[in-house]
């Protein structure tokens, strides 16, 4: 079932991403932890995607599989950057013969040692040129893109942001979905703004839950995610006790879900990091409010 499809349903759902293994031998340990997830019954998966190799060989056997034994739409994760037409293609037409309808557009990290690199002959240099290729290859799929609460790291403010964002969008996005955030007025704010510059897509919000102190620093680095005191303090009192951190890290990403529903929006994807555990906790902590 294609995502944005999903998304005009105004009954609340919950959704998890999940990640390939990085090498063959976590493969079977990895394909457990994501089908404990999927038993759960969630709205949708997505399975992210490795560029350069390495867990991009995966990704679609885990959503493969996802689909086919239990019955979960899956949304595949796709990048671009650094690779060739040619190669990208030829990912286009594995995730069409799998029989997945739905691909997150992404452009990708940039490999360290090209970040100095000529790319004004690279075949993509942003996501839309995947979307574009993406819409080229088969008008009937599902496209998926990321957005930035807060602003793309390479962004030079959020006007500038939105508007590429928008052009994105043109080029055939059928949904967003957020990258993490901490503090759910940062969104709320974003969505009036994209809404005012013209963006109608579904925008689906992406949790975080920090369950180690750990977490912490890399979800800044690669979000820029803006921490409020409460999280600060949260992550101050509990950080040193593994237990109690992974509780209260629960509590407060299903403490944001709330929030998100109360304010009417219909579905949270939530960034499992393959952890069945917790992303049981999370939705058990909202059986009542998903009606389940």
């Amino acid at each position: 079932m294609k995502i944005a499809e999903l998304m005009k349903n105004e009954t609340l759902s919950l959704s998890f991403e999940v990640f390939p293994p990085k090498t063959e031998t976590a493969f079977d340990s990895v394909k457990t932890a994501t089908e404990e997830i999927a038993k759960l019954r969630p709205s949708f998966m997505s399975v992210t995607y490795g560029a350069g190799g390495g867990t991009s060989r995966y990704t679609l056997d885990i959503a493969k599989n996802i689909k086919e034994l239990y019955g979960v739409p899956t949304l595949a994760h796709l990048t671009c950057v650094s690779s060739s037409r040619e190669t990208v293609r030829e990912k286009i037409e594995a995730i069409k013969a799998a029989g997945i309808q739905n691909v997150m557009a992404l452009r990708g990290d940039i490999p360290a040692d090209m970040l100095d690199a000529d790319r004004s002959g690279w075949d993509y240099r942003y996501a839309i040129d995947l979307v574009r290729e993406l819409k080229e290859a088969d008008r009937d799929f599902c496209i998926g893109a990321a957005c930035y609460p807060e602003i793309h790291p390479e962004s030079a403010d959020q006007k500038t942001d939105i508007r590429y964002l928008k052009e994105k969008v043109e080029a055939g996005c059928d949904f967003l979905t957020t990258q993490m955030f901490f503090d759910n007025n940062l969104l709320y704010n974003f969505l009036y703004k994209i809404r005012e510059a013209g963006i109608t897509v579904p925008v689906i919000p992406g949790v975080m839950p920090i369950t180690n102190a750990n977490q912490v620093e890399r979800a800044v680095k690669l979000s820029g995610s803006f921490m409020p005191q409460r999280f600060k303090s949260l992550v101050d009192k509990f950080g040193h006790d593994p237990a109690a951190m992974k509780q209260a890290g629960i509590v407060y990403a299903t403490d944001q879900i709330i929030d998100l529903y109360a304010n009417g929006i219909t579905n949270v994807h939530v960034y499992s990091m393959n952890k069945p555990d917790v992303a049981e906790r999370i939705q058990a902590n909202l059986s009542a409010i998903l009606g389940r």
